[in-house]
């Protein structure tokens, strides 16, 4: 089944928190198999491990995304259709004076050039960007 989703570093750090949100799981279980990420996600993801002190909680976060992320979702490289794409919408944002993360531009891209729906609890980051479809899997009123 090809990737319809592409999904934010938010979605996929859900999973671990101490109470999950039933909702967001429910969906990721129901998306299962149309689901992928960005390459600057995992960066993000292996990042925010690593920076982890050596504990039980670092292992667990470890273990999730090698046997879960890693193993079962697609990760989407930034190649050089993103990073064109990225730059545009870079340089259009920037004559609005709109200034946006460099990270989110790339993830934005990437959904972008994959024809993919952004999944982030942070719709607000990814707003200005043009032809990126997002949708908030915490909001009770997504269809996703």
């Amino acid at each position: 089944m090809k990737p319809r989703y592409l999904l934010d570093t938010n979605i996929l750090s859900e999973p671990l928190a101490a109470t999950p949100n039933r909702v967001l799981l429910a969906r990721l279980k129901r998306h299962e198999g149309e689901l992928a990420t960005a390459s600057v996600v995992w960066h993000e993801l292996v990042f925010g491990a690593s920076r982890l002190p050596e504990s039980r909680r670092r292992v667990t976060i470890e273990r999730y995304l090698e046997e879960v992320i890693e193993a079962t979702i697609p990760i989407i490289a930034y190649d050089a259709g993103a990073a064109a794409w990225h730059g545009t919408q870079r340089a259009r944002l920037q004559g609005l004076g709109v200034e946006t993360s460099f990270a989110d531009g790339q993830i934005a891209a990437v959904a972008h050039v994959n024809d993919l729906v952004l999944v982030t609890r942070n719709v607000k980051d990814f707003r200005h960007f043009k032809g990126v479809p997002l949708e908030n899997w915490f909001a009770p009123d997504e269809q996703g």
